[in-house]
């Protein structure tokens, strides 16, 4: 009698302590993807932690206590302690992947691949500008920095304007025109090579190395304007041939 005394007493006791005691539960998270920072609560005693880079993690637990495991990339799950669970002080748990299904979104007018077609049925709007919204705006040719300051150079107020005066007798006048001029030669060089660098070059081969010297060769010709500007390809494509048969006869001048 004294002996099933004893067994029950030491069972009560067996029990209270397992289940009225806090432990430090240390545990680690498995899964496929990644399980740092993965959010562990004890939801009994308030309680959170979070993983290490390799899943492992350390929390305070009592028998009965729900442990709860949370973060974006895996789906939740809960985890009642049982007094096994509080003797071994351990626990590995393994966490499934949170896949994230999404609807199919289209966006705008399906497209057929065809461009014709999808021009013709593909709706669009003109940008705005500032007459759309009542505010006055200038739409003609931006002028360049040579062109606004010949602008200033030759014009003022005044019954007679010095400005002017003052310009073309100190040569700042005429300077600034030969700027302008220089700076729209300059813009129809780039215009010319951007629109025949490749075409030209293929049937008259030359060195990419060259090329952009051969196009300021073009620029420095007199004629380069009149030849050029607002002229059709094939007058244009002349006189590049024209122009290369000279380049490159003063190449091999200056080689000889």
């Amino acid at each position: 009698m004294k002996r099933l005394l004893s067994i029950f007493i030491f069972g009560c006791l067996f029990w209270f302590s397992t289940h009225s005691q806090s432990v430090i539960l240390s545990g680690k998270v498995e899964s496929t993807s990644n399980v740092e920072n993965i959010h562990v609560i004890n939801k009994t005693a308030q309680v959170f932690t979070i993983t290490n880079t390799i899943g492992v993690f350390e929390i305070s637990v009592k028998v009965n206590d729900t442990i709860q495991f949370s973060s974006v990339q895996h789906k939740d799950k809960e985890l009642v302690m049982t007094p096994k669970m509080i003797l071994s002080k351990t626990v590995k748990v393994h966490l499934e992947e949170q896949v994230n299904a999404l609807d199919e979104v289209v966006v705008g007018k399906v497209l057929s691949g065809n461009l014709t077609q999808d021009i013709k049925t593909t709706e669009g709007k003109a940008p705005i500008n500032f007459y759309d919204v009542g505010i006055p705006g200038y739409q003609g040719k931006i002028a360049t920095i040579g062109e606004r300051r010949l602008h200033e150079a030759t014009t003022g107020g005044g019954i007679v304007p010095l400005n002017p005066i003052i310009n073309a007798i100190t040569g700042r006048t005429k300077r600034l025109k030969n700027q302008v001029k220089m700076e729209r030669k300059e813009t129809l060089m780039q215009r010319v090579k951007a629109r025949w660098s490749d075409e030209f070059f293929t049937s008259y081969p030359l060195e990419p190395d060259l090329r952009m010297d051969f196009f300021y060769f073009c620029m420095d010709d007199e004629n380069f304007m009149d030849s050029c500007q607002n002229k059709s390809d094939l007058i244009i494509f002349t006189f590049l041939k024209m122009k290369y048969i000279q380049y490159q006869k003063n190449r091999t001048a200056l080689q000889d």
